[in-house]
């Protein structure tokens, strides 16, 4: 099942808070891309149930009480594009841990995307700020709570918390490149200088990486055992699209080091051996400073 797109409609309709509101979407696939990637993990995990997704969805009813239960289910409903039952289930996974902020930014990331006209809906503002009062510093949540000043037309009120965002966002974070985007564009839709402060805001950032692997971007086990929901078929179709995508916007953005290594991780993991040893050579040559970091992470890969 294709996830349904309302990128171009929403930037139609709402200019600069639209934006803002689209590039959340693409934050939030960067912080799960790479569990789709892992497919012969997954495979693994398939061969466990004619259909996994059926078998999470006996596991939260069966256990209507468990919110890891109900969480899986959001986000195997989520990666299928069915926004809607993710929301739902996401409620329900936060009505059994009420003190989780990752709950209640995922049921307010879901409702966002499940609506065909509000770009904010109101349950989704309110699951945001639940978030924050439990941990001002869950990502999602400060970053769709910026997206509500931006859609009310405060402008700079959102582009200084996305910058205190990037602020404290570890280098290699899933989440980094597209925060990045979004400063820059709203900074431009608005006529608002941000290019020196993006770069007082990354040198700031704390020093370790966020990456499971270091140096090599990748997924956490909790992320790699919910996505055994999606179907291999699915898997292979959305991890094609997705690498594809990454491979276009490094054409654009040849300085994106993570970018690279992602790339070549993923190009690795869909046996294209070929692509990742050019896309190593891609990456050395647009960053000659970084070769031995692009080298290392190469080996360790297994791309030569």
């Amino acid at each position: 099942m294709d996830r349904p797109s309302r990128k171009t409609s929403w930037l139609g309709r709402i200019g600069g808070g639209g934006l803002a509101a689209i590039a959340a979407v693409a934050l939030a696939a960067g912080a799960i891309a790479y569990r789709l990637l892992e497919h012969d993990r997954l495979a693994e995990a398939e061969t466990a149930a004619t259909d996994p997704l059926a078998a999470l969805e006996r596991r939260a009813r069966a256990e209507p009480g468990d919110g890891g239960a109900w969480q899986q289910l959001g986000f195997a409903y989520f990666e299928l594009g069915r926004f809607a039952d993710a929301a739902d289930a996401y409620a329900r996974a936060a009505a059994a841990d009420p003190d989780s902020a990752v709950l209640w930014s995922s049921h307010g990331e879901a409702l966002v995307m499940a609506s065909e006209r509000d770009p904010m809906p109101p349950r989704a503002r309110e699951a945001f700020h639940k978030a924050a009062a439990l941990d001002p510093k869950d990502p999602r949540a400060r970053y769709f709570l910026a997206v509500e000043k931006d859609l009310a037309g405060d402008h700079q009120g959102a582009l200084d918390a996305w910058l205190a965002l990037l602020g404290e966002t570890p280098p290699g974070a899933p989440w980094e490149a597209d925060l990045r985007r979004t400063i820059e564009q709203v900074g431009r839709i608005n006529a608002i200088e941000v290019d020196q402060r993006v770069a007082a805001a990354l040198a700031r950032r704390p020093n370790a990486p966020a990456a499971a692997m270091p140096g090599i971007p990748g997924p956490t086990a909790e992320q790699l055992a919910a996505a055994a929901s999606i179907r291999p078929a699915e898997q292979q179709e959305m991890a094609e699209g997705m690498v594809a995508r990454l491979a276009a916007r490094l054409e654009r953005e040849p300085g994106d080091v993570d970018g690279w290594i992602m790339l070549m991780r993923s190009y690795q993991t869909l046996g294209r051996a070929v692509e990742a040893r050019a896309a190593l050579r891609s990456a050395s040559a647009a960053n000659p400073r970084q070769k031995p970091r692009l080298e290392a992470a190469a080996a360790t890969l297994g791309v030569s």
